[in-house]
């Protein structure tokens, strides 16, 4: 992929950062460096050319959205990630879990159709260059505790309390 670009959008979580080639995410999270970004795209997608722009479109327009408490904005916006093929497969069946929801890397491991691939389910959240897009924050331990978080447990706190807030506030 030769260009790419980028922007910044000010989300009540903090600075989001999203990369887009032709529409679709290829990194995302909560940073302001596109640079951080950039390293996390798969070789093979990794841009030559990553150029600013104040907007992205619907890409943009999905994450503010989310953030104003449409939970489910995100859920069709395009995204690219490469890996090998438990891991790109589950990044798909983790864009299916319900906003509000969580689930176990035990249970993603299983949704994925390999249950006793627990630690590669782990992998999948640890490799995700897509966060928001590709929700890793919906998974939490088996015990219930959080987990890891690549932007840190204080945000990942702020999104599950913000889908648990505004799914509950949609089924009254």
């Amino acid at each position: 992929m030769s260009t790419a670009h980028w922007t910044t959008i000010s989300l009540s979580t903090g600075p989001f950062t999203v990369i887009a080639a032709d529409g679709t995410v290829l990194a995302s999270g909560w940073t302001e460096d596109p640079e951080y970004l950039t390293a996390l795209i798969h070789p093979a997608l990794r841009p030559g050319t990553l150029t600013h722009i104040d907007d992205l479109g619907s890409i943009s327009t999905a994450a503010v959205r989310y953030d104003e408490g449409d939970v489910t904005a995100i859920d069709d916006v395009p995204v690219r990630q490469l890996s090998g093929d438990f891991v790109t497969h589950a990044w798909d069946v983790l864009r299916r879990v319900t906003p509000g929801k969580q689930v176990t890397y035990s249970e993603l491991a299983e949704r994925a159709g390999n249950g006793a691939a627990h630690r590669a389910a782990a992998t999948t959240c640890a490799r995700n260059a897509a966060a928001l897009f590709v929700p890793c924050h919906r998974v939490q331990r088996r015990d219930g505790t959080l987990g890891g978080f690549r932007y840190g447990l204080d945000i990942k706190r702020a999104l599950i309390a913000h889908e648990a807030e505004h799914t509950a506030e949609a089924a009254a």
